[in-house]
């Protein structure tokens, strides 16, 4: 029970150095919030079992190879991978999630005619792509509450919870962070749609 007060760092730091109990620790402390994440994305409990099980994989290859230097930033660090697992996931399988017909539900109820052509799917990912690059630009701290708040799903009292800020502040950095990308795509003239 005494794992519950420990940092995240710390744990981390002892399981490197050979506790086993400390992996364990941090995963319990975080395998909700993870797992969470990663079934909201995938609508699949199967999938979610497996790249949560994947996730934690290459957390320990990472850790066991001794080339974690995130410093105290685990959770963000593992929201990262699991992430990154979900998108090899849906690019392995290049398909839209599964849908079983049953009486209540028809295919044809979310089935349209306005799918992505081609040439606009190319023009989405040209955006997406370039849009990634503009929140390289931002200031670490700007850019480090955007991509929780936008791409990890997290919100403001988690961020501020996982940065050590205030709520506020974690606030402060997102306006900051939309006013500078605002500021970036004028400069460079950029049309972010399509």
């Amino acid at each position: 029970m005494a794992q519950l007060h420990i940092p995240d760092g710390l744990l981390v730091k002892n399981y490197v150095d050979g506790d086993e109990n400390a992996l364990t620790a941090l995963i319990k402390r975080h395998e909700s919030k993870i797992f969470g994440f990663i079934y909201s994305k995938v609508n699949d409990r199967d999938v979610a079992n497996d790249i949560f099980q994947d996730t934690f994989i290459k957390v320990i290859r990472t850790l066991k190879g001794n080339s974690y230097n995130e410093e105290g930033k685990f959770l963000p660090w593992v929201m990262r991978i699991s992430y990154n697992l979900i998108v090899d996931h849906y690019r392995k399988n290049k398909k839209m999630p599964l849908y079983r017909e049953t009486e209540e539900f028809s295919i044809f109820s979310i089935m349209s005619d306005d799918s992505l052509t081609i040439e606009n799917q190319m023009i989405l990912d040209q955006v997406e792509l370039d849009l990634k690059k503009l929140v390289e630009e931002l200031p670490k701290d700007q850019k480090e509450v955007l991509v929780m708040r936008m791409y990890q799903d997290m919100s403001f009292k988690e961020i501020s919870e996982l940065t050590g800020v205030s709520i506020n502040t974690a606030l402060g950095r997102m306006r900051y962070a939309l006013m500078n990308l605002r500021k970036i795509i004028e400069k460079h003239q950029i049309i972010l749609t399509n």
